[in-house]
């Protein structure tokens, strides 16, 4: 029996470094019997030759379109924006399953090339529910860093100019660092330091969030973390709109009550001049922070909230947050997702990739006819 290839390919979106196979999980699939193609990437953390340095065969960027069809594609993020049905399994976050814009066309193109999705997102434990990675801890840590640094910001650009564009730093101590400078001079110009409310506090990315704050010297007194039991009797909350910065952790998996919303910031006495939506549920129709509607970017990092000034509101909704910090995101990721990954061998019968197949095959029911006619 021929050894199972997987391929992993270079990542399309706009300053993502980050990698669903490191040097080190791809010499564990090595060692395991696995073929693993590594396409050449000028935007990954890692150098192309970490990993032919550890047995795997690098490959022309781009070249998973003409795979053999029995090879796994592994990726992070998005497809590009392309129509052709797709043939291959594919491991990936495709960002399709909860009705965001567009996803049904961006579903279809499986069924369609008799290809299969096996979503990141939706990897889960069956005896606990839980997944079995995520990036959520470097999302919320990453999210704070830049609330943070949008809140001194403001102060010291007082004129409106919004945050400039960010770039992926080499580690977390110079994250840090960069984030304690920008406080100390956001505290100079207030004369106090942020209160900032983390809600979703008790999760991964809560504990990020709430951890970096920390970190960055932040008394803890100043931090209000919040989870279920704080937001279970329903918002708007005055409680985010007297904070400095919000940052938001939640997983979104049904409708809510508004934590916030427009009206809620134009009454008296509001604080609040930073959200930071780490869930990034930008186009969710149930995004309990409906503020705002555009996506933002590490080279725009912030979007205005119309109607509110004195003082203005701005969002951070980079649904790509963890690539801060690449290096270390990628690392903890794919080491916790190596277990299941010596699995893909076989994934039809381990039941946390067959519960993933179930659950496209629920996915794929609910797409409209006219999107697999496409």
């Amino acid at each position: 029996m021929a050894p199972t290839t997987l391929h992993l390919r270079s990542e399309d979106k706009p300053l993502e470094h980050r990698s669903a196979l490191t040097p080190t999980t791809a010499k564990a699939l090595i060692q395991a019997g696995y073929v693993v193609n590594v396409e050449k990437s000028p935007v990954r953390i890692f150098d192309d030759e970490e990993f032919s340095a550890v047995g795997a065969t690098l490959v022309p960027t781009g070249s998973w379109r003409e795979a053999p069809k029995e090879h796994i594609i592994v990726g992070l993020k998005e497809l590009p924006e392309e129509t052709f049905p797709l043939k291959h399994v594919h491991v990936q976050f495709a960002h399709c399953y909860k009705q965001q814009s567009g996803w049904d066309t961006v579903l279809a193109r499986f069924p369609r090339g008799g290809g299969t999705l096996l979503d990141l997102e939706f990897l889960q434990d069956p005896a606990s529910g839980r997944r079995v990675a995520a990036f959520g801890y470097q999302a919320g840590f990453s999210g704070s860093a830049l609330a943070l640094k949008n809140w001194a910001w403001q102060l010291t650009h007082p004129g409106g100019e919004p945050l400039p564009g960010v770039e992926s730093y080499p580690n977390e101590d110079a994250l840090i660092a960069d984030v304690k400078k920008d406080l100390a001079a956001g505290q100079e110009k207030a004369g106090r330091l942020p209160r900032v409310i983390v809600i979703g506090a008790l999760g991964r990315c809560g504990r990020g969030a709430v951890d970096l704050c920390l970190k960055a010297g932040l008394p803890t007194e100043q931090i209000l973390k919040w989870d279920m039991a704080e937001t279970a009797k329903g918002g708007p909350f005055k409680e985010i709109a007297e904070s400095d910065i919000f940052v938001n952790c939640i997983y979104l998996s049904s409708k809510i009550p508004h934590f916030v919303n427009v009206d809620s910031l134009k009454a008296p006495g509001r604080q609040l001049s930073v959200v930071c939506d780490v869930s990034a549920d930008t186009t969710n129709p149930h995004n309990p922070i409906p503020i705002y509607t555009v996506a933002t970017t590490f080279s725009k990092p912030t979007v205005p909230v119309d109607g509110l000034d004195n003082p203005p509101v701005s969002v951070i909704s980079i649904d790509h947050l963890p690539s801060l910090l690449p290096r270390e995101s990628s690392e903890s990721f794919s080491n916790d997702l190596l277990p299941y990954l010596l699995k893909l061998n076989d994934w039809q019968n381990d039941p946390v990739w067959a519960g993933a197949y179930k659950l496209f095959q629920e996915k794929v029911a609910t797409l409209p006819k006219e999107a697999l006619e496409n």
